[in-house]
């Protein structure tokens, strides 16, 4: 065993800084989507849009469902998720049959700007086509972050992960905030109008596609790994497919790392509900005005850069999973806080954001790098399919939990706090990893410092 570690971790191509650069680039890029229209303003206009449309009940009927206008959003969310169990393993099984994955993320980052794009022709009663872009958008931007995150574990090597990973989510909320900090101005010059608001979703997406282009340059593919022996090596859309079967017959040969999945799916489902709602509980339940929402996502920006940065310098002294389980219990505490937060109070609304910026950026950071020393070589992207199934702006049953908590109690504190299981669980989870046995498990090389 101890052989074939030591020749997996020799394998590990290196990168040079510029390519760093170039991957820290991406999510300079896609955060523009994350902190703008999904922490600031897709929730409160789609949720608009449905109260547009609502009957005299203030429910929508998509479909033939009859749906509570406001829980319109959060069903949504869990909707974009579901379809994403499906495609996002498939992302990841072609990306690493591919022989040009820059291509495949930067296609994709496309693909996703021109659909964001499209919300500023959404109709003022449009909940259905607004429905529609949203989760398309959400499925393409889970799939970019999939071939994304597949980079890291060729671009450094163990003892590097946690720094390297906790620098690029500091550079994307570096790239969100001033995204967000020029929307803002363009609402304090244009007024906070509807058109003003489709213009920021347009900027999002111009953003998005435009400095995608700087990792499209800089990055460089790696020879895709081998076929299974003795099959062919047709095209690789069959061969994909063909790799994914094969991983989903092999899962049980790594059931830590299964373990350690089932953790973060769990942990990081409420982290990305408490993200994608905060706007709509900002609104709905504290009566805060868009503009101190989007303030408060900005002072969270900039606070998770350098949060982002603390842990994992803390990770280098004591281990990513002692970090993340320490960020699991601050995550309980702002959960907790934003239960008993009064309305109309934007000052306390601003403090609390300022702590969720603190563990935001390390506890996502950290478990990516920890993932990515779990996945046996040649796999990373087809096993970050896995892993993006409740990455950056996925999640499905947080969102549905709150969802039907509102709609059955009609109250957004009971539905905020109901999140608490999320982040105990996935703790307990999480407790339970013996992470160096399962590093070693995958064929990998721990670092020195878990």
């Amino acid at each position: 065993m101890s052989t074939v570690v030591e020749e997996a971790a020799a394998a590990v191509p290196r990168s040079d800084r510029r390519e760093r650069i170039g991957w820290y680039f991406y999510a300079f890029a896609d955060h523009a989507f994350y902190t703008t229209l999904l922490a600031v303003f897709l929730g409160p206009f789609l949720t608009s849009v449905a109260k547009n449309a609502a009957d005299g009940q203030g429910n929508v009927h998509p479909l033939g469902i009859t749906v509570s206008a406001t829980s319109f959003y959060p069903y949504l969310i869990s909707l974009s998720v579901f379809l994403s169990i499906f495609a996002l393993p498939i992302v990841g099984a072609l990306a690493d049959r591919s022989a040009h994955r820059k291509r495949l993320l930067v296609g994709l980052a496309f693909s996703g700007a021109v659909i964001t794009c499209g919300f500023a022709i959404i109709p003022r009663d449009g909940y259905l086509l607004g429905g529609l872009l949203y989760v398309l958008a959400n499925i393409v931007l889970s799939a970019a972050s999939v071939v994304y995150n597949s980079f890291l574990s060729q671009l450094v090597g163990p003892d590097e992960r946690d720094g390297t990973s906790s620098r690029g989510w500091a550079t994307g909320y570096i790239g969100g905030g001033i995204h967000l900090a020029l929307c803002l101005v363009a609402l304090k010059v244009f007024g906070e109008t509807s058109t003003t608001v489709r213009g920021v979703m347009v900027f999002a997406g111009l953003w998005w596609a435009g400095f995608a282009v700087i990792p499209l340059l800089w990055l460089r593919d790696r020879p895709p790994m081998d076929p299974e022996p003795g099959v062919a090596a047709d095209s690789v859309w069959s061969s994909g497919f063909r790799q994914l079967g094969q991983t989903l017959r092999h899962l049980k040969a790594y059931p830590l790392t299964l373990l350690f999945l089932l953790a973060f799916l769990v942990y990081n489902d409420g982290i990305q509900t408490v993200i994608s709602i905060a706007s709509t509980y900002g609104t709905e339940e504290l009566k805060l005005s868009e503009q101190t929402l989007a303030a408060t996502i900005l002072v969270v920006q900039f606070v998770a850069f350098g949060g982002a940065l603390l842990l994992g310098w803390i990770a280098t002294r004591v281990g990513a999973w002692k970090t993340v389980l320490g960020s699991l219990v601050a995550w309980t505490a702002v959960i907790l806080a934003a239960f008993w937060l009064p309305a109309g109070a934007p000052g306390l609304f601003m403090l609390l954001g300022a702590a969720i910026g603190i563990v935001l950026g390390g506890s996502q950071a950290l478990s990516r790098s920890l993932f990515s020393q779990l996945i046996p070589a040649g796999r990373e992207a087809e096993y970050f399919g896995f892993y993006g199934i409740s990455d950056k702006g996925s999640s499905w049953l947080g969102p549905l939990v709150f969802g039907l908590v509102n709609q059955i109690v009609g109250n957004y504190r009971a539905a905020i706090v109901s999140l608490v299981i999320f982040f105990v669980v996935g703790f307990l989870l999480l407790l339970a990893v013996p992470v160096r046995r399962a590093i070693i498990a995958a064929g990998n090389t721990p670092p020195r410092v878990l």
